[in-house]
């Protein structure tokens, strides 16, 4: 048991988190979610987003959620998500089966519960699925297409681009700390508790430099963006033309947005069935 412990703490690093979060930005170009056109997918997003909100029938939101995590399990998305996504549900819907009883209350209050964990369930998974399979290029390229101004496209492009940069700068913060710092011994419940608690501290003060650092790195960009014509180009038209050129809606676009249609109609005639 403790050899198991160790291990997964072992595993549980800041270079395990980042590449499990960089895979799920980067690392998923080859997939079939990843090659349809970005337009059909942040329109497949609209509708799986705020659809499900309105609904109330579980046969229905059972149907759709199913469907959704299909596309997830194709978008090949990184086990840390998925985990996080997991915790996520349990701690919005999921304590409040455990509260509802805890104050008397019975089975019954079991239905509308699942009703709101299906909704909530949806909607994640559709936003995993989207924005794991649209790199920082194609996502605002998408949003630039449907009339987005040119500097949020590009400010959720840039977000997307210095997500690398800001955990390599992070991690080289905590090692300044660990190669400065005196840890507590890990001897006994007492020491580990000491050291858990050191580990906390030396995360929290590593964020100011962090953001620091980050807004020095944001400066010298943006000087860069500026001498190279960044401000006129995003107003050109024939800039944007070119910039949009490569978008085009292909047959596997139109198959999955025939898929995704024909099993939410199977649904719903499931829903009315029953």
């Amino acid at each position: 048991m403790r050899k198991l412990s160790e291990n997964i703490l072992d595993k549980i690093s800041i270079d395990f988190l980042r590449n499990q979060v960089l895979k799920n930005a980067y690392g998923n170009d080859d997939t079939v979610i990843a090659k349809l056109d970005p337009r059909i997918l942040l329109v497949w997003y609209l509708f799986f987003g705020l659809v499900p909100w309105f609904l109330n029938d579980v046969v229905l939101l059972l149907g759709i959620f199913v469907f959704v995590a299909l596309t997830t399990r194709a978008a090949k998305i990184a086990p840390l998500v998925l985990f996080l996504f997991c915790v996520g549900v349990f701690s919005q819907t999921g304590y409040l089966f455990i509260v509802a009883l805890f104050f008397g209350g019975n089975t019954e209050t079991i239905a509308p519960l699942l009703v709101m964990t299906l909704k909530v369930a949806v909607v994640s998974l559709a936003s995993i699925t989207v924005f794991s399979g649209l790199d920082p290029d194609r996502l605002a390229n998408g949003l630039l297409w449907y009339g987005c101004p040119g500097q949020l496209s590009f400010s959720i492009s840039f977000a997307y681009r210095i997500l690398p940069v800001l955990m390599e700068e992070f991690q080289n913060i905590l090692l300044s700390y660990r190669l400065r710092g005196n840890p507590p011994h890990k001897n006994g419940l007492i020491g580990k508790i000491r050291y858990l608690g050191y580990q906390v501290k030396m995360i929290i003060q590593a964020f100011y430099p962090l953001m620091l650092n980050t807004a020095k790195r944001s400066r010298t960009t943006v000087e860069a963006l500026e001498l190279r014509g960044y401000r006129y180009s995003i107003q050109n038209p024939e800039v944007k033309k070119m910039k949009l050129s490569m978008l085009k809606v292909t047959q596997a676009d139109i198959i999955f947005l025939c898929i995704s249609a024909a099993w939410v109609g199977a649904s719903i005639g499931l829903s009315v069935a029953l």
